[in-house]
């Protein structure tokens, strides 16, 4: 009877696991909290678009995060629960988001209002480092985003609808790294549209 009820409870912790943020972003262990900065290239100009804070857990989840805009704005709030995240916006119902794990490295992420009304559904899908392979929007677009990497850097995500036909790819590089392997400045660049994007990243570690 005890060797089922830690079945039971090894199956219902597996249910809500999540894979590890540090993980699925080329990122070192030890990371305590960072502050990631998104901003907009034209004409050789920079325009702040966001400012995401982020704490994390000692096992390298997100514990705490929060995204403005350039004037300060929230955009966006998010804590860890035991057993869910919290998303909270301006001007709406917050989300409660369940990660339920599946096999051959997926993870089903679910959000709902407190009525229990769907807003959101994707599945990750991960390689077997960690990293992710593909995420698949199930509810709103059911577009999938293909994550390529090279020399364990990512270098490329591919964006198709359902269909199979190309919505955007979109070619990545990081420029500058710190000590411990970090990426601090990257760069996305749009081949369809030629928009260009520059993400500073902050981290600090215990």
């Amino acid at each position: 009877m005890r060797a089922l009820l830690f079945i039971i409870l090894l199956l219902t912790l597996q249910s809500c696991a999540t894979k590890k943020y540090v993980k699925t972003r080329l990122l070192p262990e030890g990371i305590k909290s960072a502050t990631e900065e998104t901003y907009v290239v034209m004409d050789n100009q920079k325009k702040l678009l966001q400012k995401k804070q982020m704490v994390f857990t000692q096992n390298g989840r997100i514990k705490y995060s929060k995204t403005v805009d350039a004037s300060g704005n929230l955009l966006q709030e998010t804590k860890k629960k035991l057993w869910f995240v919290v998303e909270r916006y301006p001007n709406k119902e917050p989300y409660y988001c369940k990660t339920r794990w599946k096999p051959n490295q997926r993870e089903r992420i679910s959000c709902y209002t407190q009525k229990q009304h769907k807003q959101n559904e994707t599945i990750y899908h991960y390689n077997p480092d960690g990293t992710i392979n593909k995420i698949v929007d199930n509810f709103t677009t059911f577009n999938t985003e293909y994550f390529y990497y090279t020399n364990n850097e990512l270098s490329k995500i591919v964006t198709k609808d359902k269909n199979g036909k190309l919505v955007d790819e979109v070619a990545i590089n990081c420029e500058a790294k710190d000590e411990k392997g970090s990426c601090l400045k990257q760069t996305r660049v749009s081949t369809k549209t030629n928009h260009k994007e520059e993400i500073l990243f902050s981290p600090n570690y215990d």
